[in-house]
């Protein structure tokens, strides 16, 4: 009598004929995993044991923990360039493309926190992982080649005052980003969670991409004395 396969087993099966379907799932599960532990903490087993794969093969795609962190923290980055591009944003006016592009990021960090921790984490290892990506420096160059074509684009027209420098830009929008993710277990026990709801967190959106806007429109903000 022939046996038959667990769901497992099929599962696995299946794989064989799409690794990278395999891969995919492996650095999904290895990103809440790193995320959630950190570099140190996470486990193969662990993330093994979530996946519909094998540690071997885990070990075969990745080489090992820290060539899957490295693997999971270019997919991290690779997602949040690759929704950057899908705006469009060449085709929008200058300011309707750069609100798009503050609004974009402020909603995927919020909805992504693994991508957050995952950068906080980084950061503990002062960024050794990521200087040595060149997938991510050629990701994130990319997004500052776009961000002063946006910028050139808006000096042109009139809608952006002149001189605004585009790492600086993509900084600030950063900034106010990644603070709404990773600051938000202490801020809300300290000051509640109402900026956290639904309304709470479209409202510092808003308030994001008008803040933004109002840096880079032509009436240049008052300089503080040195």
């Amino acid at each position: 009598m022939t046996k038959e396969l667990t769901n497992k087993e099929k599962t696995r099966a299946g794989w064989k004929q799409n690794p990278e379907r395999v891969k995919r799932n492996i650095l999904k599960i290895a990103m809440a995993e790193f995320a959630r532990n950190g570099l140190s903490g996470a486990k193969i087993d662990e993330i093994s044991a979530q996946t519909e794969t094998s540690k071997r093969m885990i070990y075969y795609y990745f080489g090992d923990k820290e060539g899957l962190y490295a693997r999971a923290l270019e997919a991290a980055y690779e997602k949040v360039r690759d929704g950057e591009s899908k705006l469009d944003l060449d085709d929008l006016p200058p300011r309707e493309a750069l609100a798009r592009l503050v609004a974009f990021t402020f909603d995927h960090h919020r909805r992504n926190p693994d991508f957050i921790r995952m950068v906080m984490i980084e950061n503990v290892h002062h960024a050794d992982y990521l200087r040595q990506s060149e997938i991510i420096r050629d990701l994130n160059a990319g997004a500052i080649s776009r961000l002063e074509a946006l910028i050139a684009r808006g000096e042109a027209s009139g809608d952006f005052r002149p001189g605004v420098d585009a790492t600086e830009l993509h900084w600030q929008i950063s900034a106010l980003s990644v603070f709404n993710v990773s600051n938000r277990p202490t801020f809300s026990a300290l000051f509640g969670k109402a900026l956290y709801t639904r309304d709470g967190q479209d409202r510092l959106r808003d308030r994001a991409v008008a803040m933004i806007l109002g840096d880079v429109c032509p009436t240049p903000l008052p300089r503080t004395s040195d």
